[in-house]
């Protein structure tokens, strides 16, 4: 089961209550609180695209460019024995610390999809 949806570049989290028999979700990887719900799948989808719109429509109603969800930007701390061998492969490599973490990245979500 997926437990996200995209819509206009926006991810949201899909969680359901048993308690309350509904769906539930937030956008992720942005600051301001948007929430959507619904009691099926397709009202949580709609209801999901409606808080997007919503928003979307405040910010320009207000002049104000919307957040973007995960810009690019990430602290990554790392042990210290993983930090050194990385930046070692990286310098012995002809690259930099970033694109090759970046690399290692691709490569783990690339064996990732290829599961899916």
């Amino acid at each position: 089961m997926n437990n996200t949806m995209e819509y206009k570049g926006y991810v949201g989290s899909v969680e359901f209550s048993e308690n309350d028999g509904v769906f539930f979700g937030k956008v992720q990887g942005i600051r301001s609180l948007i929430s959507y719900e619904g009691t099926t799948a397709k009202e949580l989808v709609e209801d999901f695209h409606g808080a997007v719109d919503e928003y979307l429509a405040l910010c320009e109603e207000d002049g104000m460019a919307p957040e973007v969800a995960y810009q690019g930007d990430l602290t990554v701390r790392l042990r210290f024995d993983v930090y050194k061998q990385s930046a070692i492969y990286a310098m012995n490599h002809n690259q930099s610390l970033n694109s090759f973490i970046e690399e290692a990245v691709e490569a783990r979500l690339a064996l990732v999809n290829a599961a899916r």
